[in-house]
């Protein structure tokens, strides 16, 4: 049976999160219906990692097993005719049967974009955070560089996360200012729910 993975990307403030949620609308329920409209028979996909409610994906590598053959190209474009236009598949390749979008994933990577002025903006809303009196980026950063490494990483976690061990390698975790923009960034081989919205 052909495996094929996806690439995705989306504005989440359309969705509940990626999860497939009873009574909610989630990126995985918009994306599997999309695909299965294309195949003409129902298609269950695995991403590389959930995202929550209100995150964005710039690359959300998903993948699925199907019997019907498709071109390439008609995963992509046929998909986006079934999208809303908040989820857009980028590419779609075959792969073999040892790929998997979850445990094959090498790290994942969180980008936060914090407005650091004293005015929320407009144009951006939903998309970035904003915090209104001026932050110290210096102390944020001699903060991060104390979260690198293999920690225990319960304190970041939310009540309700379903990881069985709250143990994480956090590779990468800066912070930068530029002007009155603070770009946060993070890399991992896994996180925790709401992890990384908390240590920001």
């Amino acid at each position: 049976m052909p495996r094929v993975a996806i690439g995705l990307e989306y504005d989440g403030r359309d969705f509940e999160g990626w999860q497939a949620q009873t009574h909610r609308r989630t990126v995985q329920d918009a994306v599997e219906q999309a695909l299965s409209n294309v195949a003409a028979a129902p298609i269950a996909v695995v991403c590389a990692g959930r995202t929550d409610s209100g995150v964005h994906a710039a690359v959300q590598v998903v993948h699925f097993d199907t019997n019907v053959i498709r071109p390439l190209g008609a995963w992509v474009r046929g998909a986006n005719a079934n999208l809303p236009n908040s989820i857009a598949v980028r590419w779609a390749i075959e792969v073999d049967d040892q790929f998997h979008a979850r445990f094959s994933a090498k790290a994942r990577r969180y980008r936060y974009i914090l407005l650091n002025r004293s005015v929320r903006s407009a144009l951006h809303h939903g998309k970035v955070g904003w915090f209104h009196t001026l932050l110290d980026v210096e102390a944020m950063q001699k903060a991060t560089s104390l979260l690198t490494g293999e920690h225990d990483f319960s304190a970041f976690r939310a009540a309700e996360c379903q990881a069985a061990s709250p143990i994480r390698n956090l590779a990468q975790a800066c912070v930068e200012r530029y002007d009155e923009w603070i770009i946060f960034e993070f890399e991992a081989n896994a996180f925790l729910h709401h992890m990384v919205r908390n240590m920001v």
